[in-house]
């Protein structure tokens, strides 16, 4: 019985389409081009903003600020970003509250990143040593002048490594995207199995694409973080 399912395995490996690849390859490039990019780039930047905000909160000397900072990366981390998704592109609407795909989508993995992000800003910001806070006050920086010139550039270089993998696995999120109709890289990878019924090449190549895209974006980030290395007293 081993032999005859090995041997059915071989025959179906003989009689896969490989020409299929050739096809798929451009539609799911031009995809990732197209929406994955921009839908990561722009959501991260979105989020980044939203992990500042939120972690200010969640140091703040207001009980208010800091309640409303530990209730949103509580809602954040405690569900799972598909039903953040589809609660923004599937459920405000019936509530009057519309949007299209890429928006919903943008929104969705913004407020998603913005929850992850505030936990690894706050951390990197309570990292750096509070003789600084007092060297800044002794110039007679005000609040905001220490925060912006003095901790916030210290505390950037500490949470490069951290963020720089919620970016990466923020590409490999946006395949979630295809959920809610958004024409991305996976939703072609999709769309495309579905008519040439070669559902493993293809979603082995879609895997493939993330993956180069993945390694790639490692080895900017080693260099990065080599760079800033430089700046490290030892």
């Amino acid at each position: 019985m081993f032999l005859n399912n090995f041997v059915l395995g071989a025959v179906s490996l003989d009689n896969l389409n490989f020409d299929v690849l050739k096809e798929a390859f451009w539609p799911m490039v031009k995809g990732g081009i197209e929406y994955t990019i921009p839908l990561t780039l722009l959501s991260f930047i979105i989020g980044m903003v939203i992990a500042l905000v939120i972690a200010l909160f969640r140091l703040s000397s207001s009980k208010i600020f800091r309640g409303i900072g530990r209730f949103y990366v509580s809602l954040i981390r405690g569900t799972p970003l598909l039903v953040q998704l589809f609660v923004i592109f599937y459920g405000l609407p019936t509530i009057g509250l519309k949007f299209d795909p890429f928006p919903a989508a943008i929104i969705a993995f913004s407020l998603n990143i913005g929850g992850y992000g505030a936990e690894i800003v706050r951390g990197a910001i309570q990292s750096v040593p509070k003789g600084q806070w007092e060297a800044g006050y002794t110039i007679g920086m005000s609040y905001t002048q220490v925060l912006f010139r003095i901790i916030i550039p210290q505390a950037a270089r500490v949470s490069v490594p951290p963020l720089s993998n919620t970016f990466i696995s923020l590409i490999k999120d946006t395949s979630l995207a295809s959920l809610v109709l958004v024409s991305e890289l996976f939703r072609k990878a999709q769309e495309i199995a579905a008519t040439s019924y070669e559902f493993l090449l293809v979603y082995m190549e879609a895997g493939l694409l993330y993956w180069i895209v993945c390694v790639f974006l490692s080895a900017l980030q080693g260099r990065l973080e080599k760079r800033l290395d430089r700046y490290i007293a030892k």
